[in-house]
């Protein structure tokens, strides 16, 4: 490890080889807290690459729980988080939407490191049961249509990673790279990002990983997920080919909203938020989640553009769908909690 931060400290680039055996060391436990604090700042310092992310991600696939199954037509729908713009948990709540519109959504996310509010902990508060095996998560796919998948029980090496990135509280490699490591197969995903220069390159990483379609997107602000302040900037990966597109909310008859507006709060107001959206309150918290639910419906195939997906989103969630997604993952939960099947 000593080479690769001496590497790094001189503002070198580490190959995707060495990027993947640097946090095989670190899951296997081989390096110190200070080494891995050293890891982290010392590639936020020098700028990651999309080489080094690569190799990281490879390493943390390698080591994930294992799943044997591909689930058909499986999406994610998880940002980077790092915005640091304190809003309500909006990929969370769109989850249930885009399951209520038929998508099978595999969701991977931690509880918050950068936020009040991360989507573990919401969906903890609201009974949801965090820890599933594999063969679990299945079931809650086929079943029900969606499952969570909390990221310290998929990846059971990063335990002192977490324990670092928490000291530090500030984004690092890792804010951007959860969202690639969904140890399901997917074949298409919704990717929120706060760094709009790696739009385009995680985009083309998720070429690299298998996804079939996928858009990644920079929300107005420099939000991780759509945002209904102004323009936001996408990525969409179909066929191989990524191609750039701009879209303003106004385009599908959305309002104008400053970001501040979608602010959330602790765990039990987030939570409180959720389930508004989901049992059809209107305002800017459902107009937020209707955008991004749009987006991630183009994003799977499923709708040939985002104006389709949001009128799809709206009847997910007045037909009560999506509640009923909520309401089945909580009971299965439960039951899953009891030893129930």
């Amino acid at each position: 490890m000593n080479l690769y931060l001496r590497k790094i400290s001189e503002r070198e680039d580490l190959t995707e080889k060495e990027a993947y055996q640097a946090l095989l060391m670190i899951l296997e436990d081989q390096v110190s807290d200070t080494e891995i604090s050293a890891f982290l700042m010392g590639l936020k310092a020098k700028g990651e690459t999309t080489t080094e992310i690569v190799g990281i991600v490879k390493a943390l696939l390698e080591k994930a729980m294992s799943f044997s199954f591909r689930i058909p037509h499986a999406m994610d729908n998880c940002g980077t988080g790092g915005d640091q713009s304190q809003s309500f948990n909006v990929s969370t709540t769109t989850a249930f939407v885009l399951s209520g519109a038929g998508i099978k959504v595999a969701k991977h996310g931690n509880r918050a490191i950068s936020s009040r509010s991360g989507s573990a902990d919401v969906l903890e508060y609201l009974g949801i049961h965090l820890t599933c095996s594999g063969e679990q998560v299945e079931e809650l796919l086929e079943r029900v249509g969606i499952s969570f998948l909390f990221a310290p029980h998929v990846h059971p090496g990063l335990g002192k990673v977490m324990k670092v990135r928490k000291e530090l509280n500030i984004p690092t490699i890792f804010n951007l790279i959860g969202p690639l490591t969904n140890p399901v197969r997917l074949e298409s995903q919704l990717l929120g990002i706060y760094q709009r220069k790696m739009v385009v390159p995680f985009a083309r990483i998720l070429n690299q990983l298998g996804r079939k379609r996928a858009v990644v997107l920079n929300g107005y602000g420099n939000l991780d997920e759509a945002s209904l302040a102004g323009e936001n900037y996408l990525a969409l990966l179909e066929n191989g080919q990524v191609k750039e597109l701009n879209v303003h909310p106004t385009e599908f008859g959305l309002k104008t909203i400053p970001n501040s507006e979608i602010c959330g709060g602790n765990v039990q107001e987030n939570a409180e938020i959720l389930v508004s959206v989901l049992k059809g309150e209107t305002g800017v918290y459902r107009d937020t989640v209707l955008f991004n639910a749009g987006i991630g419906l183009f994003a799977s195939g499923k709708v040939n553009d985002i104006q389709d997906g949001i009128e799809l989103a709206k009847e997910s969630i007045d037909s009560g769908a999506a509640l009923e997604k909520f309401m089945q993952l909580r009971e299965y939960s439960r039951r899953l909690q009891k030893g129930v099947s």
